[in-house]
């Protein structure tokens, strides 16, 4: 019981978006996994309102073209159905900014692409719009490249560069883009107000500069600039404030492009340890630290790590050669403190972070591994399309965090009563390798074989005639090779269990395909093991 009523208010709290922060262009699939590292814990503003400007940030000299190299994406979206999985959703278009950069590349947000099926590249406003392809992405760090089908138009362009440090805190900004209520380029100017690390989107986490230029839908991918130079990409603003937007800063640019080169994106290194707070005195003295040493404390190993070189209640209190403060923060430069996870992407050699730790009194150095993703039971699905397998009224697939997200918190909430897994598992890591959960998807086919069967949207298949299910490819091969005259399929948690007779599944799959006008009865990946 305990655990329901933890597990409900944290999909509560994933519903609930008013005021988080969101892309100033189409919304982005947001999922907001449980912190990995200090909950609640945020360094002093290094901003005081009142405090003057920086004056010596120029936004533009005039001696670049910066206005050449800053287009507009208009994008035809096709997006996931997960009320029914074999289709897509019905076409939309939005639009959002982009900027070039050398070599004729034009680098833009995850979310203004995602799912596309048409992109069109307006170079000038009441230019010609070319068509283009994306070349690669980053869902969890928000960034992509895009490169025109011909790229004659851009060649002359030099691209505009990116700047090296992080910008000064109070320095003016500039931020252009193609923003809705106009066809005309849109360039505003703001103070860069605060730096920090935090999540991106899905798994992402990294730098955030706030700045209060104003910003609105179509904006994100614009660039913004100080001394003719990108230092940061626009990528989302809080709906319920004015003047509160957020750029990817160049750094985190620089990496995604370093990245990329070889056309895949590998991801960025991240430690998935949990870690709290190392100031109470009662703690402190428990685990023997001095009251000179500062740190947090390991609560928690990522178990993806077999064997993993910190234990529980080490205090870390250096990354490479920083200081690691009570609340986890370092300093990166004066007044400006960050999370020390910020370091870890910088200081990464071979696969593994060095770290010193406090154990039993004793001050060591470990070496821990870095991973690049978060592993989910109810995986990510960011920019691919649902699998999915139909067998006589039934549909099958695999849950994702967007699929659920889509629900929204009531149905959530009753699906929590319910002891369902897609909501008591939500954040679980796969037991096994191979572990996923299989959903009957939100539509059952209306057919005669289900007389007396409630609909069960939602419910996750436990077993196939007394054989627990593994994942959506075991279930087919489970049905494909049975050959008893009775196909039962066991539900879990507080579902009914539903009886078929096996020809008669057979024979209604074929009928529903048919008149459904369904060309395929599993998705690509599935096709093999079942062959119509």
């Amino acid at each position: 019981m305990i655990r329901l009523i933890e597990t409900l208010s944290m999909v509560m709290i994933v519903g609930l978006v008013n005021g988080w922060p969101a892309p100033a262009s189409a919304q982005p699939p947001e999922i907001d996994l449980p912190d990995i590292d200090l909950p609640g814990a945020e360094p002093p503003p290094v901003t005081e309102p009142a405090a003057p400007v920086v004056d010596d940030a120029e936004e533009s000299s005039g001696k670049v073209d910066i206005e050449a190299h800053v287009v507009k994406l208009n994008v035809t979206h096709r997006r996931p159905d997960f009320y029914q999985p074999w289709t897509k959703s019905s076409p939309q278009k939005s639009s959002g900014s982009g900027v070039v950069l050398s070599g004729g590349r034009i680098l833009t947000n995850a979310h203004v692409i995602m799912h596309e099926s048409q992109v069109l590249v307006q170079l000038r406003e009441g230019g010609d719009q070319l068509p283009a392809h994306v070349v690669v992405s980053s869902p969890e760090m928000d960034l992509a490249i895009v490169e025109l089908d011909d790229p004659t138009p851009l060649a002359l362009l030099p691209g505009l560069e990116l700047a090296e440090n992080l910008p000064e805190t109070k320095s003016r900004v500039s931020v252009y883009g193609y923003p809705t209520g106009g066809e005309d380029l849109s360039v505003t100017t703001g103070i860069v107000s605060r730096i920090e690390f935090t999540s991106y989107y899905f798994t992402g986490a990294g730098v955030r500069v706030q700045v209060d230029a104003a910003l609105n839908p179509g904006n994100s991918g614009g660039p913004a600039i100080q001394n003719d130079k990108i230092i940061g990409l626009v990528f989302s603003k809080i709906q319920s404030a004015e003047n509160i937007g957020y750029l990817i800063p160049t750094e985190e640019i620089v990496r995604f492009l370093d990245d990329v080169e070889d056309g895949t994106y590998n991801g960025k290194p991240l430690l998935l340890d949990e870690y709290q707070s190392g100031e109470n005195s009662a703690l402190r003295e428990y685990l023997q630290i001095p009251s000179d040493t500062t740190g947090v404390v390991v609560t928690r190993l990522n178990p993806d790590i077999g064997d993993h070189p910190l234990q529980k209640h080490d205090v870390l209190t250096h990354i490479g050669p920083h200081d690691v403060d009570n609340q986890g923060f370092v300093e990166v430069r004066p007044g400006l403190r960050l999370r020390f996870l910020y370091y870890v992407p910088l200081l990464t050699e071979d696969g593994q972070v060095e770290v010193t730790i406090l154990r039993e009194g004793e001050s060591q150095q470990a070496q821990i591994p870095v991973s690049t993703e978060r592993q989910l039971l109810i995986p990510l699905l960011k920019d691919g399309y649902p699998e999915y397998f139909i067998y006589g009224p039934l549909v099958f697939t695999t849950p994702t965090q967007e699929s659920i997200r889509a629900l929204g918190p009531m149905y959530m909430t009753a699906l929590a009563a319910r002891q369902n897994p897609l909501i008591l598992r939500m954040f679980d890591r796969p037991s096994e390798p191979d572990e996923q959960l299989v959903m009957i998807a939100t539509r059952t086919f209306p057919h005669r074989i289900a007389q007396g069967y409630s609909n069960q949207p939602f419910s996750i298949v436990k077993h196939v005639n007394g054989t627990p299910v593994e994942n959506l490819k075991h279930m087919a091969e489970l049905l494909r090779d049975c050959k008893a005259e009775f196909v039962e399929f066991g539900i879990d948690g507080r579902g009914e269990t539903m009886v078929f007779r096996r020809q008669e599944l057979e024979e209604a799959s074929e009928e529903i395909l048919v008149d459904e006008g369904i060309r395929y009865r599993a998705s690509e990946s599935l096709r093999s093991v079942w062959k119509d």
